[in-house]
């Protein structure tokens, strides 16, 4: 191996190490679900190349590395010169308007590998077969044409961070936190490369600009580039704030720091607030905190990486009642994101600070995007707490409300707990402590009352508590439902084969969401040929689970009535 090889080997070992995610995929070129592997043919490593990059790009940028297997193995893009044009120009023939991306040619252990590397861009991009695509942690997920021109809007209006200020240079960074950044990604890159490699600077005139976003993240005053970058807490006594003669702060602190810093921070002085708890369970007394820990520290999470960092005049606030939290953020949400999506717990994501997002995520401090408002929900629920609540206030102050108050009282969760890991929602879960306090029956339209839900998302939950055995009809054509107890579930519950069953679990959340499947939906979630698709259909319908509706592109399967 020559001196550059090596070079280019220690530069991009990240490549084979790094997990897969929102911000990077591995592509192979070799099909090895035969005996033998072999060459897939280019024009679908293209198809492949491209589907990811367009996802990437619609959303907050990303890398594709050409040539490695899943686990990072180096096995190399083998091809003729004019099969290996197919793909570094997939991103011109397959994707409108073409993507621009940089692509590099780098060898790891003897074998080449074409890295493709996008920037989120400021277009909607489409594939040629009409599809729009947004990446939501390791997968590609279509969305509607209809919130297409939403998008674009949101996405122009996402300028702050990317703003070059040229009277900042590299000086002005802590460059341990910028070793921190690399040493996480194994990169071997100096300083400068490192902020062009996260797009975070700019060259001009032969000198390097930081962006507003390098030195929130990484300054060393970040305060003097923004007025308004830190966190203020406030802890007031009771339920309202008052102001005046009747001011009811008895604790404010405001809190400054790199970005990188503020979230530890941050959590660090919220903690000692939050009240330990005791609950009798079993005879025993468990020490529980009035909010659970995931919930509160995503709140402020996502509030450092998504507040609008165009809005200099106000910061973000924690205001802390004695029965709820407030997590207080400047800016509107970003299409498609929005209030009724986020309380449908959708698993939707949307970054105004795109290049924020992609370093905190590299560093830890978020995970897989789109996922942590659904696991607030969770964890909330899981302790017995009323849903989180989501406010827009004035149109630019987005607020987050965790409650204290619990919905049940210890012995009704510890009776819920039966059902643990049988994936019901919170709806059900009120249904069936609703009916255990009513001789364990229910009806529709009592359950359709009691959390807000219409007729049609009303018959969804309630067959899938009867497919599984959790709840029966107490007589055929009846209206009134019944719950089964534990013995008799382990009887009567007809269970789906087991390949079925985590098929079909995989797709509940997006008919849950869209009410209706598609094949597309089943080729792009659990990445099936239409072939193998148009099957799963049919042995669902065949269990009873769907029926089908419509004909030709407008075909599409709904839960069987």
């Amino acid at each position: 191996m020559t001196l550059s090889q090596q070079v280019n080997t220690a530069t991009w070992h990240w490549l084979i190490t790094q997990p897969e995610g929102q911000f990077f995929e591995r592509k192979s070129c070799y099909d090895r679900a035969a005996d033998r592997p072999k060459r897939r043919e280019a024009r679908a490593a293209a198809r492949d190349v491209a589907e990811t990059l367009a996802s990437m790009a619609n959303a907050d940028g990303g890398t594709v590395a050409v040539g490695l297997e899943d686990d990072g193995t180096p096995t190399g893009v083998d091809y003729p010169l004019d099969r290996l044009r197919v793909i570094r120009e997939a991103l011109a023939t397959l994707v409108r308007p073409p993507l621009k991306a940089r692509v590099q040619e780098v060898i790891l252990d003897d074998q080449k590998i074409l890295v493709f590397e996008v920037d989120w861009s400021p277009e909607v991009h489409q594939l040629m077969d009409g599809r729009y695509l947004l990446r939501l942690g390791e997968s590609n997920f279509p969305f509607p044409a209809e919130q297409i021109e939403a998008l674009k809007a949101g996405k122009r209006r996402r300028l702050a961070e990317i703003h070059p200020l040229p009277k900042a240079s590299i000086q002005d960074l802590d460059p341990t936190l910028l070793a921190e950044l690399r040493g996480k990604v194994r990169l071997s890159l100096g300083d400068e490369e490192l902020l062009l490699q996260y797009r975070l600077a700019e060259s001009r005139n032969g000198q390097l600009v930081p962006t507003l976003a390098a030195l929130l993240l990484f300054g060393k005053d970040p305060g003097c580039w923004h007025p308004r970058c830190g966190v203020d807490f406030v802890k007031f006594e009771g339920t309202e704030r008052r102001v005046g003669a009747e001011l009811n702060v008895v604790k404010r602190e405001r809190l400054e720091a790199p970005l990188v810093r503020l979230i530890e921070k941050t959590f660090q002085v919220v903690q000692p607030h939050i009240r330990e708890q005791q609950r009798l369970v079993d005879l025993f007394f468990e020490e529980r905190f009035e909010y659970p820990t995931f919930a509160w520290q995503e709140a402020i999470v996502n509030a450092i990486a998504h507040r609008d960092y165009g809005l200099e005049g106000v910061g973000i606030e924690v205001w802390m009642f004695d029965d709820r939290l407030e997590v207080r953020s400047p800016g509107e949400l970003v299409e498609p994101v929005t209030l009724e999506r986020l309380r449908q717990r959708e698993h939707i994501h949307a970054s105004r600070n795109p290049r924020i997002v992609r370093v905190l995520t590299d560093l830890g401090y978020m995970r897989e995007l789109g996922e942590g408002i659904p696991r607030m929900f969770e964890v909330m629920e899981r302790e017995g707490l009323r849903p989180p609540e989501f406010r827009l206030e004035g149109g630019a102050l987005f607020t987050v409300v965790l409650r204290n108050a619990r919905i049940y009282n210890s012995e009704t969760l510890k009776w819920l707990g039966q059902f643990e890991g049988m994936g019901l929602n919170s709806r059900q879960k009120r249904l069936l402590a609703y009916a255990r306090a009513h001789g364990g029956t229910f009806a529709s339209r009592a359950y359709q009352r009691l959390v807000g839900a219409d007729i049609y998302t009303a018959s969804i939950d309630i067959k899938d508590l009867m497919r599984k055995g959790i709840a029966r009809l107490t007589k055929k054509g009846g209206r009134v439902y019944q719950i089964v107890s534990p013995g008799e579930r382990a009887v009567t519950v007809h269970a789906l084969p087991a390949d079925l069953q985590q098929m079909w679990e995989t797709l509940e959340t997006r008919l849950s969401s869209q009410g209706f499947l598609q094949n597309q939906d089943v080729r792009q979630i659990l990445g099936l040929s239409r072939k193998q698709a148009r099957d799963l259909f049919k042995r669902l319908v065949t269990h009873g689970l769907l029926e089908l509706e419509g004909r030709g592109r407008g075909a599409r399967y709904v839960p069987k009535k």
